[in-house]
């Protein structure tokens, strides 16, 4: 199967740039959006074989996620047991024969971390939910995950050691995911490759490649075997962040 995640950062803007085209052209069996910035009425399109499933903000022109997926699943899941986080529309999950498929957009610590305290809830909460699914068939997450483990996954980890996104406290919470049974693909597959996800908008980032390693698929440590290649889609522009797709054999 052939999975792609992208935060496209409004989807509304991203359709000016180049989305559809995207979409069509790599034509996934699952394709998991974060950032709708959209409530599901506003949508001026049609994708034509997809079933679809939207989670939105109840706050308009923020957050929200989406899946579009060929495949028709078994059961639908807004949020952490239909309730926790539904109100900025952060996770849905689709249950199939014999996996789950997670869409998650994690909340950001904001500057000054003034919402660690949020987000590290959130990781403790969204770590119980999948370890409980965990247990029932294995688990394929993806998303915009809003941490950079490691140095190796931001171009200045030094200057940015107590910044959203690469604080220690972000940084051991996803630590705690994978050692709870569950694997980056990317850095599975490519243990020192450095490549990017996410740049932001000032300073040219993106033409100096000044960038993040924000955005993941990660699955149960226990079928890591059937993952055959993940790519960072740096090729693709239309949002500050790029594509991510994977091949695995489900």
């Amino acid at each position: 199967m052939k999975l792609v995640t992208w935060n496209v950062n409004g989807l509304r803007a991203a359709t000016k740039k180049g989305f559809l085209d995207f979409f069509n052209e790599i034509d996934a069996d699952i394709f998991a959006i974060q950032e709708t910035k959209m409530q599901e009425e506003q949508k001026e399109f049609e994708l034509d074989n997809y079933y679809e499933y939207w989670n939105c903000a109840d706050r308009k022109g923020y957050s929200g996620t989406l899946i579009y997926t060929k495949h028709k699943p078994l059961n639908v899941v807004y949020g952490i047991d239909g309730d926790l986080y539904n109100d900025e529309g952060r996770i849905i999950t689709l249950e199939f024969d014999n996996f789950y498929f997670i869409n998650v957009y994690v909340p950001n610590s904001k500057p000054e971390l003034a919402r660690i305290e949020y987000r590290q809830l959130y990781e403790d909460n969204f770590r119980d939910y999948i370890k409980r699914l965990d247990k029932e068939k294995p688990v394929v997450l993806c998303g915009d995950l809003n941490v950079a483990h490691k140095e190796i996954d931001l171009k200045n980890p030094k200057a940015n050691l107590r910044n959203p996104g690469f604080s220690i406290e972000e940084r051991t919470k996803f630590q705690d995911l994978l050692d709870a049974g569950f694997i980056d693909t990317y850095r599975y597959l490519n243990p020192d490759k450095v490549k990017y996800t996410w740049w932001s908008y000032r300073f040219n980032a993106r033409k100096n490649n000044s960038g993040w390693r924000i955005d993941y698929f990660v699955v149960s440590d226990r079928i890591k075997e059937l993952v055959e290649n993940v790519e960072l889609r740096n090729d693709i522009y239309g949002s500050d962040h790029c594509p991510v797709e994977i091949d695995i054999k489900l």
